[in-house]
């Protein structure tokens, strides 16, 4: 397979880890990477534009980057293009990143209410103006962009998004193959990837959705002609998932990682500890590794009381002592490597008053649009 290029950055194997809220924060990177031996690209959480230029104190420490990640990537919201052209700008004149992902994907209402992620490219002319402030202000910087098939099946853009992408100068497309509507539900339309690498040939398409194992990611790339995979929900509990792209793209599949249980504990704490030291707070790191619990022992035999205990614990000792209860011979479960994380669908999308009328008037949208925290 060939390799992919992002701007300068020369991506091999093809994977990238996709922004996800709470999740793809520096610790959960540093895990990732240190599974791939480096390889790979891992983005930030999304990064609110207006809460970059205002240097909100929480954007600022999500934008925090191990001095081993490169390239350092940023994913950036925005919906106001004066907006985002400024925080782009910010970016390049101050070395905060070396690469610049936009959002245009995310479907959950707080955001496409406002007529942002995956609501905003019906907006033809605001997504042209959006793209064009961000390349024109990233001084050099390769920029990308993520989107959805469209809002829904009645409303489907990613062919108009994707030729608009490649006019105003985006180095990369990545497509997730679920309109806005679906949200995590059903089953994600590798077909659509295809039609999107035949359309915009010029630059870089990656596929995203349902890669839920190595095998899944090369099975696209050879069924939909891509020139790269971006890996979600796949990966939560899982950060070794990437030591298995590795291989899998390097003609390894034996090396594929079938942890024990003993194996998993100590990525668990160790994923617990590095949260502590980025929060610069135990306690708070542990509690916000709860949410981990559930994926990381998916599959195994350790009872819904013990389960329940995990994800209440409050210290690395708790942890440690409740995580040292477990029958840590335990093999890899059967199955484990299936669907994680969010697979529910949803009747609507949350939109603007009035948001589908014409999708070349814009009038309605404006600054206060922006959000103003990020992370999702």
């Amino acid at each position: 397979m060939s390799l992919l290029q992002i701007g300068p950055h020369t991506v091999q194997p093809p994977v990238v880890l996709a922004p996800m809220a709470g999740i793809t924060n520096a610790p959960f990177r540093t895990l990732c990477r240190e599974f791939s031996a480096g390889k790979g690209l891992f983005v930030s959480e999304m990064i609110t534009t207006r809460a970059l230029v205002e240097r909100n104190e929480k954007t600022m420490q999500l934008i925090h980057f191990d001095a081993t990640e490169k390239p350092r990537s940023i994913q950036l919201y925005g919906v106001d293009p004066d907006t985002v052209g400024k925080a782009a700008r910010m970016i390049a004149e101050e070395d905060l990143a070396d690469h610049i992902d936009l959002n245009f994907g995310c479907p959950v209402p707080k955001v496409t209410r406002k007529g942002g992620g995956s609501a905003l490219p019906y907006k033809r002319p605001l997504l042209r103006s959006i793209l064009r402030e961000a390349v024109a202000n990233a001084g050099g910087l390769p920029v990308t962009m993520k989107m959805r098939k469209g809002i829904d099946d009645d409303h489907i853009t990613y062919l108009d998004a994707g030729r608009i992408a490649v006019e105003e100068g985006v180095t990369a497309i990545a497509l997730h193959g679920r309109t806005a509507a679906q949200h995590y539900g059903g089953t994600a339309d590798w077909d659509a990837i295809a039609r999107l690498k035949d359309h915009v040939g010029e630059i870089p398409v990656l596929g995203n959705g349902d890669i839920w194992s190595a095998d899944d990611a090369v099975r696209m790339m050879r069924e939909t002609g891509c020139d790269g995979v971006v890996v979600g929900r796949g990966c939560l509990g899982r950060p070794w998932l990437f030591g298995d792209l590795v291989a899998a793209f390097e003609g390894r599949p034996e090396d594929y990682a079938r942890p024990t249980m003993k194996q998993v504990a100590d990525v668990m704490l160790r994923h617990a500890t590095l949260l502590g030291e980025w929060l610069d707070d135990e306690a708070r790191g542990v509690i916000d590794f709860r949410k981990h619990v559930a994926w990381y022992t998916k599959g195994f035999a350790i009872g819904s009381e013990m389960r329940k205990n995990l994800a209440v614990s409050s210290s690395l000792n708790e942890l440690s002592d409740l995580l040292g209860e477990l029958d840590l011979d335990q093999p890899w479960p059967t199955g484990a490597d299936g669907p994680r994380g969010r697979t529910s669908g949803r009747n609507r999308v949350v939109l603007p008053d009035g948001w589908l009328d014409d999708p070349y008037d814009c009038a309605g949208v404006s600054v206060d649009a922006e959000l103003d925290t990020s992370g999702g």
